[in-house]
């Protein structure tokens, strides 16, 4: 099972699930925790292969379906019947994977720096990834990665917050999440169309310029979708600018919570 921890206000309280990125941990979190915990109750998960959680979870054929799986087996365990789901990055893709695989336990989905389509630069970045993954020490490839998705000295932080995380993964761990993304562009236009009907929240920083496109496109698409861009924010805005993703995403819970009393 996946390492978690939990903050638990009182049964009156809805659950706050927290999904990190690729190469990330639960503690990329760690400026969300003190305000979310003073009026829901959180859940932080480490994925697999990534912080406390154990290496060496994969079977031939995973994918994301996996991968959100473990997470409903948290769940289970808890005895959480549906929470609100907050991702980040590479985390809002299993976020959406477990809207659309067990749509009666989400809540609601708050998705930063979100992934939901790739342009010609995205992919060519994961075609080079894929090409020279099991030849290229990982934490090259990915500080790489994190420079080109990152690229500003006011993102130098939030950078450098993925980076040292991402030191904690093995080769092995690095190429098995990897391989996730081979089969990613169709599998997120799916996404877009199985998701629809989930409440859901975009967090973007106005300077995550490789994947706010797509998420202003699909906005455009579905009343349900809600955008919100974050000022002097790259890709990684819960960490950039913390004070704005806090407010936004605690007011849409509560509104959430509100259209359902």
């Amino acid at each position: 099972m996946l390492h978690y921890k939990t903050y638990i206000k009182g049964d009156d309280y809805p659950w706050v699930t927290f999904i990190h990125g690729a190469g990330g941990s639960s503690s990329v979190w760690f400026k969300q925790i003190k305000e979310f915990r003073k009026a829901h109750n959180v859940l932080l998960l480490d994925l697999r292969g990534h912080g406390r959680s154990e290496q060496g979870q994969w079977e031939k054929g995973d994918s994301f379906r996996e991968v959100a799986d473990d997470v409903i087996e948290v769940l289970d365990k808890l005895g959480i019947q549906k929470s609100h789901m907050v991702g980040m990055s590479l985390g809002t893709i299993v976020a959406q994977t477990l809207a659309e695989w067990h749509p009666d336990r989400v809540k609601s989905l708050i998705l930063g720096g979100a992934v939901i389509g790739l342009d010609i630069r995205t992919k060519f970045l994961l075609w080079a990834g894929n090409t020279f993954k099991r030849f290229v020490p990982y934490m090259l490839l990915y500080k790489l990665f994190a420079y080109i998705i990152m690229p500003r000295k006011e993102h130098e932080e939030s950078r450098l917050a993925f980076v040292n995380q991402a030191k904690r993964m093995c080769q092995k761990e690095f190429v098995k999440w990897f391989s996730l993304t081979k089969l990613i562009n169709p599998y997120l236009a799916r996404l877009q169309t199985t998701t629809t009907g989930v409440p859901t929240l975009f967090l973007m920083g106005e300077e995550d310029y490789l994947f706010i496109p797509p998420v202003k496109e699909a906005v455009q698409r579905s009343e349900k979708f809600r955008l919100i861009t974050i000022r002097n924010s790259g890709h990684v805005c819960n960490i950039d600018q913390p004070d704005e993703f806090n407010r936004h995403s605690i007011g849409y819970i509560h509104e959430m919570e509100m259209a359902h009393a």
